[in-house]
């Protein structure tokens, strides 16, 4: 077993003394894989951690080739000056589509991923701006084709490393939970569809890289890149590589990019007739990976080679300060006439009760009574379809469960909502994600994890707590840290 840092110096060796050791072609690759990398990337954080399947981020790509050849070649700016204009556009592209997508679940949002992708690309095909089919050529390099190399590199292993930090995180920790867990984490603080929406435009902005840096590598841009089958031979990076493993967006781009290419020769030779036979010869390979690696190959290679890293806890640090409380038998809450219907049938009519301060209340009735309506009700997650909910004198009915949790108001849940991929003590920490207030930039410079990784959960302790009748003894902490005092938070600051 290898250290992690060790492997990952020796991964960067490597891409360093690439230009010197292996042939010209090759290093072609190595370029393309890097440009993938960075797209695949954005998939990985975007699909297999935030849980948003899109088939569309090569329009982001495109958008950004396309503003630097025109920019560059029509009116001979500069590329930097290309590069900043083209991310500006794709962040405007990203967030317009963004708000009209992310709103979507199910298979309405893959659909309509597909659906922008296709428009976008046959808009680069038939404006005359963009050269229509036969694109843009002669797009000037910014650099020689060895400098440009190194750039490529540099920026695909920077965006690696900040997504690491990122996703170790207070913000990382909330979009880990978006994929299963959008409902627990939304009512610990977490705006869901901010949070998704940040983590598309993100994306977007590593495809808009990526696609910069094609444009100026290749010195040509047609709208053949940018098509769908591009769009999801991303996502199929992804898959591949982990699709919740930042550094199988580089696995998955390199068994993809090298697969194609040598495939490409072999097979028709091998056959001795011409055709497409390699995409056959791919698709079952694909397959019968994918049955024995669901996962991809990233969780698979590091338990193979990476020695797993013990962190230690720091247990001296100085204690949150309290929340200000109200004064014992002061009116904390009060429930006026509350009513839920599911269409014909009547969950809750209308229930009146108030709770003060210093007091425990319990709701007592039999299975479908409505008693978890009603907390679904007090927490925001059901809208309320008449009456008054109303908190320390405000009314919270009507207001989002994210507000509500800003407001004072935790909960646990009657089926246990952990987070399978993350630890106790980070399953503890989404509890107290209103208690930081670091952003996402901040945290993906940060080289120190957040959160020790001291003891994960297996699939034996997952199945045995989400078959018990009662929460397990880590769901109350994390609902209190939204009020009570924990050390380790204020000794990371994240």
């Amino acid at each position: 077993m290898i250290p992690a840092r060790a492997l990952l110096g020796a991964f960067i060796v490597f891409i360093a003394a690439a230009p010197f050791i292996l042939p010209e072609f090759q290093v072609a690759l190595l370029n393309y894989i890097g440009l993938a990398t960075m797209v695949s990337l954005g998939l990985v954080l975007l699909t297999g951690v935030a849980g948003v399947m899109s088939f569309g981020q090569q329009v982001f790509a495109g958008i950004a080739a396309y503003t630097t050849a025109v920019i560059t070649t029509k009116y001979g700016g500069s590329p930097w000056l290309a590069l900043a204009v083209g991310l500006a556009l794709v962040a405007m592209v990203a967030l317009f589509l963004g708000a009209i997508t992310l709103r979507l679940s199910g298979h309405y949002l893959p659909i309509s991923t597909i659906a922008w992708g296709i428009a976008i690309y046959f808009m680069f095909g038939n404006l005359e701006l963009f050269g229509k089919y036969t694109g843009v050529p002669d797009v000037p390099r910014f650099a020689s084709p060895h400098v440009t190399y190194y750039v490529i590199w540099a920026v695909t292993l920077g965006l690696l490393l900040a997504s690491a930090n990122l996703l170790d995180s207070r913000t990382g920790r909330a979009i880990r939970a978006l994929r299963f867990r959008g409902v627990m984490a939304e009512s610990f603080g977490v705006d869901v569809l901010r949070l998704k929406t940040l983590v598309f435009l993100y994306a977007a902005l590593f495809a808009g890289l990526s696609g910069w840096l094609y444009a100026h590598y290749l010195r040509f841009v047609s709208p053949s890149a940018f098509n769908v089958n591009a769009g999801i031979d991303y996502l199929f990076m992804a898959v591949i590589g982990g699709a919740s493993h930042v550094w199988g967006a580089v696995i998955g781009a390199s068994i993809l990019t090298l697969l194609k290419e040598y495939l490409k020769g072999m097979v028709p030779s091998g056959l001795g007739a011409s055709g497409n036979y390699e995409i056959v010869v791919f698709g079952v390979l694909m397959m019968l990976l994918l049955h024995r690696a669901s996962s991809g190959l990233a969780p698979v290679l590091a338990r193979w080679t990476v020695r797993p890293q013990r962190r230690r806890i720091a247990f001296e640090a100085p204690a949150l300060p309290r929340r200000a409380q109200p004064g014992t038998g002061s009116l904390l809450l009060e429930v006026k006439r509350a009513a839920k219907r599911f269409g014909g049938l009547v969950a809750v009519r209308e229930l009146s009760f108030d709770m003060r301060a210093g007091e425990i209340l319990g709701l007592i009735g039999p299975n479908g009574a409505g008693k978890s309506t009603m907390f679904n009700l007090i927490t925001g997650v059901l809208p309320a379809d008449g009456g008054e909910i109303v908190f320390q004198g405000s009314r919270i009915d009507g207001l989002a469960p994210t507000e509500i949790a800003r407001r004072g108001i935790a909960r646990t849940f009657q089926h246990v909502n952990l987070v399978g991929t993350m630890t106790v003590l980070e399953n503890v920490a989404l509890g107290a994600h209103l208690r930081g207030r670091r952003g996402t930039l901040p945290c993906a410079r940060c080289c120190t994890p957040s959160v020790p990784r001291r003891r994960s959960f297996s699939r034996k302790r997952r199945a045995s707590s989400s078959a018990s009748g009662s929460p397990p003894i880590y769901t109350t902490p994390r609902a209190a840290c939204r009020s009570a005092s924990s050390g380790w938070w204020r000794s990371r600051g994240r």
